[in-house]
């Protein structure tokens, strides 16, 4: 797990008591899944699933998640490209990005994206999705 410092300008947790609302966007259909189950199991709701940038758009504009966690490589899009669109606004939601690559495989890019950090696929777990969103 890579944590970004605080300053990033997606911050957005839900601490009035509301589970917070997660849009997993991954075009592997078992990765889907198996992120959903393991967000559930710690008290997150997923609100939906995307396979590409075109359906995560579409997504976050229908169901205004307050996190996505998004692949950096989408068959249609970069996660890069997508983090920035859906930041754009300065106030939600926030990014977590993913990638079954190491983060040093990514030059920097990772670092200076708008995401709240990067999990690798094989590390996702409520606790480290919890502890970029803290």
């Amino acid at each position: 797990m890579v944590r970004f410092p605080a300053l990033r300008t997606c911050l957005v947790f839900c601490d009035h008591g509301a589970m917070t609302r997660v849009l997993i966007v991954d075009d592997h259909p078992s990765f889907r899944a198996s992120a959903r189950a393991v967000l559930e199991a710690e008290g997150f709701e997923v609100v939906g699933e995307a396979e590409d940038g075109r359906a995560a758009v579409a997504a976050v504009r229908a169901l205004a998640p307050d996190v996505i966690l998004l692949d950096v490589q989408l068959p249609d899009a970069n996660g890069f490209e997508l983090c920035e669109l859906f930041c754009r606004n300065g106030s939600r939601p926030s990014i977590v990005l993913v990638s079954s690559r190491d983060a040093s495989d990514y030059n920097g890019l990772i670092e200076t994206s708008l995401a709240r950090g990067f999990i690798s696929k094989a590390d996702l777990s409520g606790d480290a999705f919890r502890a970029l969103l803290a």
